[in-house]
């Protein structure tokens, strides 16, 4: 969005943030491989879902919120960011409990699916074919490669969120400042 005025204004749209897009890929590819290798029953089953959800969601607040708080932006994305650290382990726990091999982050399958993500516009589509025919230990491997790129993402978003809070304020300061200017502008025309 525009800036609509001195004071108050948001980030960029969410669906145009690099870190929500990959969010949005972590919670569908999350949703599918709970729903093909997981039984409703098991408690993970919710749990990563929701964890997923959260990871997609708290970007979309943090965005939202940005026009009234910068805090609460940082908070939300931060939340976010902590979300898919909880769903990544619940990933590499579903691996380790069934002796599964976890894929390093240099190997030629990390890589690939790395470099799926590097190219510019990426969604579900993308990945389909490999989440809804893979085996469970691939699309589990798949996942976490992608929830390792938006983590990245996440923590540039976050860093660059400090910055610009650091060079520029938060919204009461910003007040303050429109609210002496206007309060000079004033005496000066008297």
């Amino acid at each position: 969005m525009e800036e609509t005025n001195k004071l108050i204004f948001r980030t960029k749209p969410y669906q145009k943030l690099l870190s929500y897009q990959r969010a949005e890929i972590v919670y569908l590819a999350t949703y599918r491989f709970a729903e093909r290798f997981l039984e409703k029953s098991d408690r993970t089953y919710d749990q990563m879902i929701q964890a997923a959800r959260s990871g997609k969601q708290n970007i979309v607040e943090g965005a939202m919120a940005s026009a009234g708080s910068k805090q609460s932006e940082l908070f939300l994305t931060s939340v976010a960011l902590a979300s898919l650290s909880e769903l990544s382990e619940d990933y590499l726990d579903y691996l380790k409990t069934r002796n599964f091999e976890i894929w390093d982050k240099d190997s030629e399958k990390t890589m690939y699916v790395r470099n799926l993500c590097r190219k510019g516009d990426v969604s579900y589509a993308d990945y389909k074919e490999f989440i809804e025919t893979r085996n469970a230990d691939v699309v589990a491997n798949i996942v976490i490669t992608l929830i390792n790129q938006t983590q990245v993402l996440l923590s540039r978003q976050i860093k660059s969120l400090e910055d610009k809070f650091l060079r520029e304020g938060g919204v009461k300061e910003k007040m303050t400042k429109l609210r002496l200017a206007y309060r000079n502008t004033v005496k000066k025309t008297e």
